[in-house]
């Protein structure tokens, strides 16, 4: 499980994914592949929300990869 600290890799997201559970933030500012650090998250009992430190909103969990 995910959690503060920890280093992500953004894999993409289609459009189901990027919207489920309202997320907030733009994934049109994030590269596949590279390394983001979690600055907080948020587990529901269908999803996860990722914020990630220097970016607004929150993300799908399901989006990225851990390490």
């Amino acid at each position: 499980m995910m959690k503060v600290g920890d280093k992500v890799t953004f894999e993409g997201c289609d459009a189901r994914q990027k919207f489920f559970g309202n997320h907030t933030g733009s994934t049109d500012k994030l590269v596949v592949g590279e390394q983001y650090e979690v600055s907080f998250v948020e587990v529901h009992s269908w999803h996860t929300k990722v914020f990630l430190k220097g970016f607004k909103g929150s993300f799908n969990s399901v989006c990225f990869k851990e390490g």
